[in-house]
């Protein structure tokens, strides 16, 4: 018997890759206005590609001795100094980076929400399982997400990974899941929309998974396959009563 859903955050749950791209937009038009010569939505471009780290092997060594001495706010501020000088800005302001960073963290924010219908299928959910959001990511994006739509009002806990040791798709992080489920890995369903940190992760655990495929193609090079697989974040309730009452 089910006891337990485990769902990750972003992509799942929200729209995150729709709040990316809103406070994308208004960066980059910020950063035109006060730097007439820079292309605005590229530097906005390059930063999201940045505080994803999907960095080059020079850009990490350069920047993760920024998070690991200093913070992530900071790493983000340099970032953003590192943009603007590749686009010939030498002289940025701390100021002038700190109000470049604020308003993506801002209007990112502002427009993060449920996917449609998630909101009301959580408090369905929450009536048949013990809901757990498992995210991966940083203490400095992750929090200001899952306070913007009020997520402790839906599931019982929420596990950060930025926050653990580990993060998906570390065992560890979902034997932590268990545990505040009160429950045994064959008693739980994980629900993520990454092959790599959630499917990966379920499977090592023991728990059956859920893939959200979005417009990805399944890598078979990656070996991972998922026990059950969605389109969409609205096709998730559907598949989850029917798994229940199966």
């Amino acid at each position: 018997m089910l006891k337990a859903l485990f769902l990750d955050m972003d992509e799942t749950l929200c729209d995150t890759r729709g709040a990316n791209d809103k406070a994308q937009q208004l960066m980059g038009e910020a950063a035109k206005q006060r730097f007439e010569a820079v292309d605005g939505q590229r530097f906005a471009s390059e930063y999201v590609t940045g505080i994803y780290r999907e960095w080059s092997d020079e850009q990490c060594k350069r920047y993760m001795p920024i998070i690991e001495t200093q913070s992530e706010g900071a790493f983000r501020l340099q970032l953003i100094r590192d943009l603007l000088a590749a686009q010939n800005v030498d002289e940025v302001s701390d100021d002038d980076a700190k109000a470049l960073q604020d308003k993506f963290d801002a209007d990112r924010l502002e427009a993060f929400t449920f996917y449609p219908g998630i909101a009301d299928f959580l408090t369905h959910a929450r009536k048949l399982f013990t809901l757990v959001v498992i995210t991966n990511g940083p203490e400095f994006s992750q929090v200001p997400k899952v306070d913007a739509v009020n997520m402790a009002d839906y599931v019982d806990h929420i596990i950060i990974g930025g926050q653990e040791p580990e993060q998906k798709p570390f065992s560890s992080i979902f034997e932590k899941a268990l545990k505040l489920a009160g429950c045994g890995a064959h008693e739980a369903i994980h629900v993520g929309d990454s092959l790599a940190a959630d499917i990966a992760g379920a499977h090592n655990s023991g728990i059956t998974s859920v893939w959200i495929q979005h417009q990805q193609p399944l890598d078979a090079e990656l070996g991972i396959n998922p026990h059950h697989t969605v389109l969409h974040p609205s096709e998730i309730p559907a598949l989850i009563l029917d798994l229940y009452e199966s």
